[in-house]
């Protein structure tokens, strides 16, 4: 079996040095050469940080707390293992003569910062300009998912996506914008409530053609 297939199927034990990096280049991440800290492991850092914060993780209001934070990760960070080109390998070429660009706008998507490991919340805006063949929306919806379920940051993120879309549909052009809300800008540090954060990956025909790229953001409500 694979290094791919043991992370999508959690059986990874082991992964050389060679394998080390941030990223495989389709918003898959490289793990990193270590075993995989066990459940228990991930309970006991978690008791850890509550006693550093100044309680007691043995009070009967947080007894089970790092079991129901280890499972909140696992819902928080699935995209770890998942692949966003698998996520779009079933396509429709049944699209009579449609040459436009095909849009999905205000997606919202969850993740995470890898800096504080603060939440990120906002939509996402993708576009492609179908060559031959479709996938259904809401495929679409889930590689973003896929991509946002990670430590992220929102430049990375954007690209992820659009590489995601761009490796496994091969259209003419990929264009993603984010507009997100950051928890280290809000809930910490400078305290600015309501700004948002706007990131934009150009790929192909939205990238060469300035009409088609303007004509996708203006329809953007940023």
């Amino acid at each position: 079996m694979d290094l791919h297939s043991q992370i999508l199927d959690g059986t990874e034990d082991r992964v050389p040095a060679s394998a080390e990096g941030s990223s495989a280049g389709n918003g898959t991440p490289k793990t990193v050469g270590r075993a995989r800290p066990t459940r228990f492991d991930a309970e006991a850092a978690v008791r850890t940080l509550i006693s550093w914060a100044g309680d007691d993780p043995a009070r009967p209001g947080l007894v089970d707390t790092p079991a129901r934070v280890v499972r909140a990760y696992e819902e928080w960070f699935a995209g770890y293992r998942q692949d966003p080109v698998r996520l779009l390998e079933r396509t429709f070429d049944e699209i009579g003569g449609y040459d436009q660009a095909v849009e999905l706008h205000d997606m919202a998507f969850h993740s995470f910062c890898e800096h504080h490991m603060a939440a990120i919340h906002g939509k996402a805006y993708v576009a492609y300009m179908p060559v031959g063949r479709v996938v259904g929306i809401s495929k679409l919806a889930r590689v973003v998912e896929a991509c946002a379920c990670r430590l992220q940051i929102q430049e990375r993120l954007a690209e992820d996506i659009a590489r995601a879309i761009e490796d496994a549909l091969q259209p003419g052009g990929v264009a993603v914008v984010l507009v997100a809300e950051h928890g280290c800008m809000t809930s910490r540090g400078i305290h600015a409530h309501g700004t948002r954060l706007v990131t934009k990956w150009m790929l192909g025909v939205f990238d060469t053609d300035l009409d088609l790229g303007r004509e996708f953001l203006s329809s953007i409500p940023v």
